[in-house]
């Protein structure tokens, strides 16, 4: 069980959270309409002023009681909310040593900005937070295990053996550890190294394991806390993300975890989180955000992209209406609106977010990434190297993706508007190998792609990529969304059949197979998104029928099965697209962006079967 106050374990866990930290290369039922009674009545100038008389009033010496910790950390998160940054920050900073949730929220929101800004000196702030942060909450734990303390809870009926500080304690020394895992999770998509911290990080595991059977105790035994509803909170926060984040792996890492202990579920972590949010809590807007994060990010990138945008609307809404200018809450709601089709609202509001703070440019790169693909959803080229050419200037994220992007976006315009942007395309794509990142000797797998791609321009005569845009539009799941516009996929149907017929008549050359095959799949998905399953099926399997042709793009027939394997489903042959599913895990491998995929199949498979045991 996880040990409390126990110093070596104190140091070890700095030791890999550094570790961790120092290779990051790169930059996210019920109706909870009813949450919005958690959001307190919050005005940003008497926030401010909360603030400066809490500073003053209390003498350097005084120490900070958990009741006045909950309630500045609460305001400092309105504040956060409401776009004021550097106050929410002057607010923890001062007490940040001596109050754990002080620590924990000025911890949170510099560990924000440096997966925002992906630059060293940001990544270096992170780490020493942090690391001030587990000091901090250390200095709190009980100096026992936790499982004795409630064992003795449990035999003799009282709460003696320790205290609500105690406990809280713990949360936020998991919450700390949590945000270590959540690091090391978004770093490294391939998650080798998430397999190794998971060796490390099963100590934040285990506590909230233990305050989740701590939570029902105290319920069971009707024990009475004045800050009970903080802590409940907590324990809700860390199961639900803990349960929702490792139920994303593959399956063979699944496993894995489940060997050395670690579990994830996916409806549970989504309860938990549901539950949270619908409290009264601090951690009650952070469980409603975990879940919007989901609902409209990480679902599309590494799940099916099918969404539900039902709970994620009733979620926002009390955030719009609280915080109608926060850039945070409109970045979702222009997700929303993005993910139902509604691309030109979309437009609309993440311009919105962009002109309603200068503090954080950060927000302002999202919006632009944003922005970007939608101009190539609507095949605005020149809009969309507007915003590529901004990503490739002002963020530091993966620069080889980004001049990537912009040379496939140029790629896509006939050569005399090339001209006029000054570009050049075939150095553009030159580039991008001497811009990698190599993380503990691994290649980023976006990056690598990139790369991959790259290197027809290497050769004394370059060989032009067919179609480059919409390859990476097709990598990064962007034809669930362009599926909602009939219009959209018209468009981008007549494109990918001019592309057909120039193919037609090129003569032989080595890359013709592999430029034939990524034509089929991008027609096959305009098919399928326009209701054409036969002409769908038959662009499908002329790719996997050339699979022993393929000289390059060896990962385009496991990701044309899983097309398949949908497009079976929609006809309402789920043997036929169960088989195609476990086609794509299990014969495949050692092909570019696998992991992606594992994660795509691994999201369908969970729905699916939940689906059929519905």
């Amino acid at each position: 069980m996880a040990l409390v106050g126990n110093g070596v374990e104190l140091e070890a866990d700095e030791d890999i959270f550094e570790d961790a930290l120092e290779t990051i290369p790169m930059p996210h039922h019920t109706d909870m309409a009813t949450s919005s009674h958690h959001l307190s009545s919050f005005d940003a100038k008497q926030a401010s002023g909360q603030r400066r008389s809490s500073i003053v009033s209390r003498s350097p010496s005084a120490k900070v009681d958990l009741k006045s910790g909950l309630e500045e950390c609460e305001v400092a998160l309105n504040l956060f909310l409401s776009n004021k940054f550097k106050d929410a920050l002057e607010l923890l900073q001062p007490w940040a040593k001596e109050s754990m949730y002080h620590a924990l929220g000025y911890s949170t929101i510099v560990v924000l900005q440096a997966l925002m800004t992906f630059e060293q000196q940001d990544i270096q702030n992170g780490i020493s937070a942090l690391r001030d942060a587990l000091h901090t909450c250390q200095k709190y734990r009980k100096k026992c295990t936790i499982v004795e303390s409630f064992s003795g809870f449990l035999s003799r009926g009282s709460l003696e053996l320790t205290n609500e500080e105690e406990m809280h304690a713990e949360i936020c020394y998991a919450e700390c550890l949590l945000q270590k895992a959540a690091l090391t999770f978004v770093q490294d998509e391939n998650m080798i190294n998430f397999i190794k911290g998971g060796l490390k990080i099963r100590t934040s595991y285990h506590i909230y394991k233990d305050c989740l059977s701590i939570l029902h105790i105290l319920q069971k035994n009707k024990v009475e806390q004045q800050f009970f509803s903080e802590f409940e909170g907590g324990v809700k926060l860390g199961i639900g993300t803990f349960n929702l984040m490792l139920s994303l792996l593959p399956a063979r890492i699944i496993r894995l975890l489940e060997f050395i202990g670690f579990s994830g579920n996916r409806e549970l972590g989504l309860l938990q989180l549901q539950e949270g949010a619908s409290g009264t809590s601090m951690r009650s807007s952070l469980c409603c955000l975990t879940i919007l994060s989901f609902h409209t990010y990480i679902s599309l990138i590494l799940g099916t992209g099918e969404v539900n945008l039902g709970e994620a609307e009733n979620l926002l809404a009390p955030f719009l209406q609280q915080f109608p200018n926060g850039s945070l809450m409109l970045f979702y709601h222009a997700r929303i609106e993005l993910l139902k089709g509604n691309v030109e609202k979309a437009q609309e509001v993440f311009q919105k977010c962009i002109s309603v703070q200068e503090e954080w440019k950060q927000f302002h790169h999202l919006c632009y990434w944003e922005l970007m693909w939608i101009n190539i959803f609507q095949q605005n080229w020149m809009k969309a190297y507007y915003y590529s050419d901004l990503l490739c200037k002002d963020s530091k994220w993966s620069k080889a993706t980004y001049v990537f992007l912009k040379a496939s976006i140029l790629s896509m315009l006939p050569e005399e508007e090339v001209a006029a942007t000054n570009e050049n395309v075939v150095t553009l794509f030159r580039q991008v190998d001497g811009l990698k990142q190599r993380i503990a000797g691994k290649s980023i797998p976006t990056e690598k792609f990139a790369v991959r791609k790259s290197r027809r321009y290497s050769l004394s005569t370059p060989v032009k990529l067919v179609l480059p845009a919409l390859e990476m539009m097709y990598i990064w799941n962007g034809f669930p969304i362009v599926s909602k516009r009939r219009d959209l996929s018209e468009n981008l149907l007549v494109t990918v059949e001019k592309a057909e017929a120039t193919l037609q008549s090129q003569t032989l050359s080595e890359y013709l197979v592999d430029d034939e095959c990524l034509v089929k799949l991008l027609k096959g998905c305009c098919l399928k998104s326009l209701e054409r399953p036969l002409q769908a099926e038959l662009c499908f399997n002329y790719v996997i029928q050339s699979e022993k042709l393929l000289k390059f793009d060896h990962y385009l027939v496991p990701f044309t099965m899983f097309e398949l394997a949908f497009l079976y489903k929609s006809q309402g042959e789920m043997d036929k697209a169960m088989k195609a599913l476990e086609s794509a895990r299990s014969n495949y491998k050692d092909y570019s962006m696998e992991s992606r995929l594992h994660f795509r199949i691994q999201a369908a498979l969970q729905l699916w079967r939940k689906t059929s045991s519905d």
